[in-house]
């Protein structure tokens, strides 16, 4: 079965929206029991350094300031081969490049996590700034929900499995 599952926040805290992901887990980290079950990673802007943790884990959430031509706050998960798609549509996701190179790291060495999700959240100002704007502090809550909502999915299907 593998490890835990990694729940990894990507984004530059010092750019407003953009550190939204590195918040949501922040604030998942403190609310949620995660024993051996559960591990969060402040993955910051990304890097190849990554690559081991991601590896390391047999389910995978990424939290991440996301372009989904949608209204600012708007919060969309995308799950298996849907992150995968939306990754490689071009001017999607803020760190699309990176997070795509990642991913095909670890499938190239078979260490992608068969379970992996992308809570994108749509950014409203990436600019200077260590606050996020009013929108996305209100979309905070909805994105920490899509995360304990796929916990709590995933581990009960594991279970059916069984």
């Amino acid at each position: 079965m593998g490890g835990p599952t990694l729940i990894l926040g990507l984004g530059n805290a010092l750019l407003a929206d953009e550190g939204v992901g590195v918040e949501v887990i922040r604030r998942l980290k403190v609310e949620l029991a995660h024993g051996d079950d559960l591990r969060f990673l402040d993955g910051g802007t990304l890097s190849f350094t990554l690559a081991r943790a991601i590896a390391d884990s047999r389910r995978l959430i990424v939290v991440d300031a996301a372009a989904l031509g949608a209204a600012p706050g708007t919060v969309r998960v995308f799950e298996g081969d849907a992150v995968d798609r939306q990754l490689r549509t071009p001017g999607k996701a803020v760190h699309e490049v990176s997070l795509a190179d990642l991913m095909d790291m670890a499938r190239l060495t078979a260490s992608l996590p068969e379970r992996r999700a992308l809570v994108g959240i749509q950014p409203s100002k990436i600019d200077w700034g260590v606050h996020l704007t009013p929108t996305l502090e209100a979309a905070v809550p909805t994105a920490m929900a899509a995360v304990r909502d796929l916990v709590t999915r995933w581990d009960a299907e594991d279970t059916t499995q069984r």
